[in-house]
């Protein structure tokens, strides 16, 4: 960024502005002359960045300061004739133009060596309206924006307590994003949040093109080879102050609707709101139904093909799994193509206008329905078993966990498919290896409670216990 000196002299700053900025060529990057009080006097903002009525008031009043009632630094002046709430005095050239950019108004008074901001921006912001990917059969609608004020202020409405820290930071050489960090003092691991901090503050990045997971990346590298998320992300305010509650970090970054939450295990990432919008006994079910469902979904198809490859296993009450008609296609293929035609739909259902929605599902359940079955591609059992695969993966809400665990289910069809019994085993044992000796990003077992075993967490993390332990009711 070219250096920029600020300078007593108002037509100086302009000339330096002028050229940084291009005025001449960008033509959302607006600037204002006036006077105040006998001198000359520059305003400099983002059109579509600031709110019009806000400037103009403030415009309106500096018309009225006189001459002979002007001090002699920017400081005093702001407090004496600048009546809004978010005012500031920036000597830094650099830091003067990340704000501008970022959308707060600047202003330069001749005679005056330090600028003025006036923070009166607001940005496009679409609606507060409940996330599709974690819909909730009762509880709050509300749901994060890209806004990160409009976040923050989301939580704050949900934990009044002073001791919720969001401490603001920076990253990217050309997006200067903002980023902020989340935690409850007292009860947050102040190693853990020393190292998140710390990590941000260090980042040697151009922009964090995607966001959060630029910043997932950054601050935590991941382990190719093992796929299960290191990170809970939710769009639920709701979801983001229970966790904030239990000590957990929680990380917004601007551009972004989705609070990424650490550390987190496997059991923190099952979790979901309807959990507790329902009473103890239902979300206890829901719960251990989603757990059944998602391990379920990872053994089914391989189990029925190992069972498939050694028919004199299968037990005489369930002869009826057994394929009745020809297989034309090998079972290990049948599965394979079905589970990339599954993502193939999957891509093509975001990708779709929301008109031809209809459409696409009447072609997709005839193409990959009975038309796929009565063609001979596919037998009607692989499609039946592959059918609840698919739908399993929607039982939880986390992308990531969901692909981790289609990416075993995978590894498992293979392994099954090319050693049998042995294959089957090692699959397995591969599952477990992966989820057990991972670690979460604070260095801690990736399946607490289970390693280390603690009976107390367990009744906690697979049966959901009352919200107000202890309470009575009052007669």
């Amino acid at each position: 960024m070219e250096q920029v000196r600020i300078s007593s002299s108002l037509e100086e700053n302009m000339e330096q502005f002028h050229r940084l900025f291009r005025v001449d060529k960008n033509f959302d990057v607006v600037y204002r002359t006036m006077k105040i009080g006998g001198r000359r006097a520059c305003f400099y903002f983002v059109d579509g960045f600031v709110r019009d009525e806000v400037l103009q008031r403030i415009i309106q009043y500096m018309c009225g300061v006189s001459g002979e009632d002007f001090p002699k630094e920017a400081h005093e002046f702001s407090k004496k004739h600048l009546p809004y709430g978010e005012i500031g005095v920036v000597k830094d050239a650099k830091q003067l133009t990340v704000q501008l950019l970022m959308g707060i108004t600047v202003l330069f008074i001749d005679g005056y060596d330090s600028a003025l901001t006036i923070d009166c921006r607001t940005y496009p912001a679409r609606g507060v309206a409940e996330p599709g990917k974690e819909k909730v059969l009762r509880g709050s609608r509300d749901g994060f924006v890209e806004t990160l004020i409009f976040n923050t202020a989301m939580i704050r409405r949900r934990i009044r307590d002073p001791k919720l820290t969001i401490e603001i930071a920076q990253a990217g050489e050309s997006s200067h994003t903002d980023i902020a960090v989340c935690y409850m003092e007292g009860r947050v691991d102040q190693e853990l949040l020393e190292k998140i901090k710390k990590r941000i503050a260090g980042l040697k990045v151009d922009a964090l093109t995607m966001n959060q997971e630029s910043l997932a990346e950054c601050i935590y590298p991941y382990k190719w080879y093992n796929p299960f998320p290191k990170f809970k992300y939710s769009e639920r305010p709701d979801t983001t102050a229970a966790h904030l509650l239990e000590g957990n970090i929680v990380i917004l970054v601007d551009t972004s609707p989705a609070a990424m939450i650490l550390p987190s295990s496997v059991f923190d990432i099952i979790e979901e709101a309807d959990d507790y919008y329902f009473p103890p006994l239902t979300g206890t079910y829901l719960r251990l139904s989603r757990m059944a469902i998602s391990l379920l979904g990872v053994f089914l198809t391989p189990l029925w093909l190992l069972f498939m490859q050694n028919p004199e296993w299968i037990p005489e009450s369930f002869q009826f799994i057994e394929i009745k008609e020809a297989v034309n296609i090998p079972l290990i293929w049948q599965l394979l193509i079905l589970e990339f035609a599954i993502d193939g739909l999957r891509l093509a259902s975001l990708n779709t206008p929301s008109m031809l929605t209809t459409p696409l599902s009447v072609i997709a359940a005839l193409v990959v329905g009975e038309f796929a079955a009565n063609s001979g591609w596919f037998n009607s059992e692989t499609m039946l078993y592959m059918a609840f695969v698919a739908l399993s993966n929607y039982t939880q809400s986390s992308f990531e966990l969901g692909y981790a665990l289609k990416f075993m289910r995978l590894a498992l069809l293979i392994l099954t498919s090319l050693f049998n019994l042995w294959g089957f085993l090692a699959g397995t044992a591969l599952f477990v290896l992966a989820v057990a000796f991972n670690k979460t990003i604070a260095g801690k077992s990736y399946i607490y409670p289970l390693l280390p075993f603690s009976l107390k967490e367990i009744r906690r993390r697979f049966f959901r216990a009352r919200l107000v332990p202890g309470s009575r009711d009052q007669t």
